[in-house]
């Protein structure tokens, strides 16, 4: 028998791809939770995301999930304070002109995951390698197979004003409040500082601010935070933006920033993890999964 860390290795994993994205979806939700995909009956979270992704209408995925455009949405439904200041947008690094960029941004793709360069000083940032990285995140093909929303978005580069939170005391980076919502209701809302290369501090809080330890496992990649993220300033109203923003949809995630009491827009995301979320409990994937209604 196959052991599953070599089932999706070098060309295999783009000819399966090819030939049914849903068996390669099947066989990297496999490989993270050593459970068989059931494509005809999906019944936890994982499951939902993944049917979702491959089995329903995600032409309106494409626009929100990507970066740039996203910012017209979020206009749209009156949240415009919410956005960051963009700086600029170009469809080739070559392009970008650091002169009329302020000393400290961020630089980042509109169609990837972790392609972000934080540039907190303008005068010791080596130009070359940087368009050079740019350029090259602008040629990959995020999303392929099992997130084909992403794969229809078209590359662009944005420059957008870096976030620097002078009140938080606690986290080496940003606090990240992603709020998982079913079927337009926000659940819970998963938080994540004291983000590295490698790990990154997890602690899951219901609406009233509870934390709930035991709808989690923890990994040296998601560690405990022990529940001592204070209560955001903006709480309430982070709830009810994300219940509007994702009313529309059977699930969906959407990510904010609080910086100096200040609500900021992060992103929405339909696919977490992929669909093969491995940092909630069997029994927690389930309960959420139990709340999304899939269209008929």
């Amino acid at each position: 028998m196959l052991k599953k860390e070599n089932l999706l290795v070098g060309g295999v994993k783009h000819l399966i791809g090819l030939i049914s994205p849903k068996l390669l979806a099947s066989l990297y939700y496999y490989k993270a939770t050593g459970k068989i995909m059931d494509w005809s009956n999906p019944k936890d979270l994982n499951e939902k995301i993944l049917w979702l992704s491959l089995c329903s209408d995600t032409s309106e995925w494409t626009d929100l999930a990507d970066k740039y455009k996203v910012r017209e949405f979020i206009e749209r439904k009156g949240y415009g304070d919410l956005l960051t200041k963009l700086y600029g947008v170009w469809e080739n690094a070559n392009e970008i002109d650091y002169k009329t960029l302020p000393n400290h941004f961020v630089l980042k793709t509109n169609h990837g995951s972790g392609t972000n360069i934080i540039v907190k000083d303008k005068s010791k940032l080596n130009i070359k390698a940087t368009n050079e990285q740019l350029n090259k995140w602008l040629k990959m093909k995020f999303g392929w197979p099992v997130e084909p929303h992403y794969l229809r978005i078209k590359p662009l580069i944005i420059a957008e004003e870096f976030l620097e939170d002078k009140e938080n005391v606690f986290s080496s980076s940003l606090v990240d409040y992603k709020v998982y919502c079913m079927n337009g209701k926000p659940e819970i809302i998963r938080v994540y500082h004291n983000r590295t290369k490698n790990s990154v501090f997890v602690e899951t809080f219901d609406l009233e601010w509870n934390y709930h330890p035991e709808t989690s496992v923890f990994s040296r990649q998601y560690q405990d935070g022990g529940g001592k993220t204070h209560r955001p300033y903006n709480l309430h109203r982070m709830i009810d933006i994300a219940r509007n923003l994702s009313s529309d949809f059977p699930q969906l995630r959407v990510d904010f920033y609080e910086v100096n009491k200040k609500l900021y827009f992060g992103e929405m995301t339909f696919t977490s993890n992929q669909g093969t979320i491995t940092s909630f409990t069997n029994d927690f994937l389930m309960e959420l999964g139990q709340k999304v209604i899939l269209p008929i």
